[in-house]
């Protein structure tokens, strides 16, 4: 059985966890934060805690073209879930690398107007949520 190459996955942890630290964030890696909108456990990178409000953290890397562009609009309907029903105050879908055709189109909010609760969930790049975090502005 092959084994899944998580090596950028730990490369983008690595990346924005120094920021989480920076601006006051306590964080706990690999949370399972429930069911997955159409079943399965709903696992996200990181879960960061600050004043009482707790942040989900999904990340996603697209080193060259692939498939996991095709995933972000289910990833964002799993995510606004877990938020409706009560476990964060926001989610934050982080998309890293440069292999991104519709990453403008993400973080722009072209979703919206396709999903209901879209606004649940907050598309950046890797850079502009380490800015965020390092200010301790999630």
């Amino acid at each position: 059985m092959s084994r899944r190459d998580t090596s950028t996955g730990q490369v983008l942890e690595a990346m924005i966890l120094p920021a989480l630290a920076q601006g006051g964030y306590a964080y706990r890696l690999h949370q399972d934060v429930g069911r997955r909108f159409g079943g399965g456990r709903h696992v996200v990178d990181a879960v960061a805690e600050k004043d009482g409000w707790r942040y989900l953290v999904s990340l996603k890397w697209q080193q060259v073209a692939g498939t996991a562009e095709q995933k972000i609009p289910f990833e964002v309907i799993s995510l606004a879930e877990t938020v409706r029903e009560g476990a964060s105050a926001k989610a934050y879908l982080v998309l890293g690398g440069e292999g991104w055709k519709l990453r403008h189109f993400y973080v722009t909010g072209g979703l919206r107007p396709h999903l209901t609760h879209a606004d649940k969930v907050k598309i950046v790049t890797l850079e502009n949520f380490v800015a965020l975090a390092n200010k301790g502005q999630l």
